[in-house]
């Protein structure tokens, strides 16, 4: 009986100590697992930190990376518009380089035009030389007419005011005026007394003055010219102007024999010419109308010999100096096209 007992106390105490060493196991599996969950935990932890980390340093690099992409397309747009701007530049200097070549070229068709226009200048210049030459001659010429002529105008001045005599004398032409209604009634051709008075004070002057031996070799014409107003027909004022031209002229023959010599009196003939204008070249007021009383009026006046040669001479120095103008505007023109 003992003996069964303690054989069951025997297999009580294997189930014992089974069951504590199963607890001991358990309870280091659990130790373990909690160890374990311990260092999961902790490296999960750390993992989780680990990537926080990373994700802040990838965030941080993601940031650097977009400010330097902003700033390298910042630069890339800077740089892309420096090559639009330099290819403007370009453009506008292969334009300048072209209009220079095309101004080059002008300058040379221009220099070459130049050297023509020189030349020819030369060739103008050796021609107005010539022409100055002769012109300085002509004018010598004319200045002597003008001369003799102004001299002659202006001793015909001097005799009348030495005799006190008031008469109207152009300073430019020579020319006497005498107002018909002293001369002549109106509408009528012979002379009055106080014409003829007035004609024996001025004619013999005039004429005495023009034949003297100083001025007689240039005296070309001795001329009475008659002239009507506006008023009436104008074949009845030529007949009526020539009618008074002619009396004064022959009131001049009657009486030459008075003042003048034989010679003088055959020379007085050879120059005297008589005309009827008619109402041509009427006398006008201050304000334009024509003074009838002015324009009924016969005129003496002469005419120098080499006035013809005075007027063809002018006409060459006018015809010189129209052709110099004309060379000076072709060749302004000439240069302002090229």
């Amino acid at each position: 009986m003992r003996r069964k007992k303690k054989s069951e106390n025997n297999g009580f105490n294997v189930w014992r100590s089974y069951s504590d060493m199963m607890a001991g196991v358990l309870l280091l599996f659990v130790l373990i697992m909690c160890v374990t969950l311990f260092q999961a935990q902790k490296s999960y932890n750390e993992s989780i930190q680990e990537r926080d980390d990373k994700i802040a340093l990838q965030e941080e690099y993601t940031q650097q990376l977009l400010d330097k992409q902003t700033a390298l397309d910042e630069k890339e747009g800077t740089i892309q518009n420096q090559d639009e701007q330099l290819k403007s530049q370009d453009e506008q200097l292969k334009t300048q380089q072209e209009k220079l070549d095309e101004q080059q070229q002008q300058l040379t068709a221009l220099a070459a035009k130049l050297k023509e226009q020189e030349a020819t200048l030369k060739n103008q210049q050796s021609a107005l030389d010539t022409k100055t030459a002769q012109l300085k001659s002509q004018q010598e010429q004319i200045d002597q007419i003008i001369g003799v002529k102004a001299e002659v105008i202006e001793a015909l001045k001097n005799e009348f005011s030495k005799n006190n005599i008031n008469v109207d004398i152009d300073a430019q032409t020579g020319a006497l005026t005498l107002e018909a209604s002293v001369m002549f009634d109106y509408d009528q051709a012979e002379l009055t007394d106080a014409g003829k008075q007035a004609l024996e004070q001025i004619l013999p002057i005039y004429c005495k003055v023009l034949l003297q031996d100083d001025y007689m070799k240039y005296l070309a014409e001795i001329i009475i010219d008659g002239y009507t107003d506006t008023d009436g027909d104008y074949s009845y004022n030529l007949q009526l102007s020539q009618q008074r031209s002619l009396a004064v002229a022959q009131y001049l023959l009657d009486i030459q024999g008075n003042f003048l010599d034989s010679t003088q009196s055959a020379n007085l003939q050879n120059y005297l010419t008589v005309n009827g204008h008619s109402m041509a070249n009427p006398v006008l007021d201050a304000d334009g109308n024509v003074d009838k009383d002015a324009s009924r009026r016969v005129e003496i006046k002469f005419r120098l010999k080499d006035e013809e040669m005075i007027d063809e001479l002018n006409q060459i120095m006018s015809s010189s100096s129209d052709t110099a103008s004309a060379d000076t505007a072709s060749s302004s023109d000439n240069t302002s096209a090229n």
